[in-house]
């Protein structure tokens, strides 16, 4: 049982590519969406998806996108991210995140390359398994076990 997940903004609004692509677009002219921010990385994002680049060689695909969309469905059993993009590439990437399996190795460097920000209320509420006061003034809480992710089958 539990509850399901559906991520917004997995590819960070477009941020999550290779240096390649970066350099493409630099080239070119495409700036891609900038409603919101600018097109380039931030060095925190450049990092991340240096990370992924290199987890991407390790399974075999060239798409950084495929591997941080299959590394959000590795963290919960049922996750489903609202994926979008402009391109047919952006589409294959997509469906190409389907069939990344990660090992526990990769998702163990993945989840060290940066400091995860919870945000409100998640950073008041505490770690996994903990409770502060304020919470266990009003109730008690039984703490149940985390599941394992559906992971994409081998047939």
């Amino acid at each position: 049982a539990g509850i399901a997940l559906t991520l917004w903004n997995v590819l960070g609004g477009g941020h999550i590519r290779s240096d390649e692509e970066e350099e493409r677009r630099r080239q070119t002219g495409e700036k891609g969406r900038t409603a919101l921010s600018g097109w380039e990385r931030t060095p925190n994002e450049k990092k991340m998806c240096d990370a992924l680049s290199v987890v991407a060689k390790e399974v075999g695909t060239e798409h950084v996108q495929a591997v941080a969309i299959a590394y959000t469905m590795h963290k919960a059993p049922f996750v489903f991210p609202i994926v979008g993009g402009r391109k047919v590439e952006h589409l294959q990437a997509n469906i190409e995140a389907l069939s990344v399996r990660l090992s526990e190795k990769q998702i163990q460097y993945l989840n060290g390359i940066l400091p995860f920000d919870k945000g409100f209320p998640n950073n008041v509420i505490g770690e996994y398994g903990t409770y502060p006061f304020l919470l266990t003034s009003y109730a008690t809480y039984d703490l149940q076990p985390l599941l394992p992710p559906v992971l994409p089958s081998a047939d």
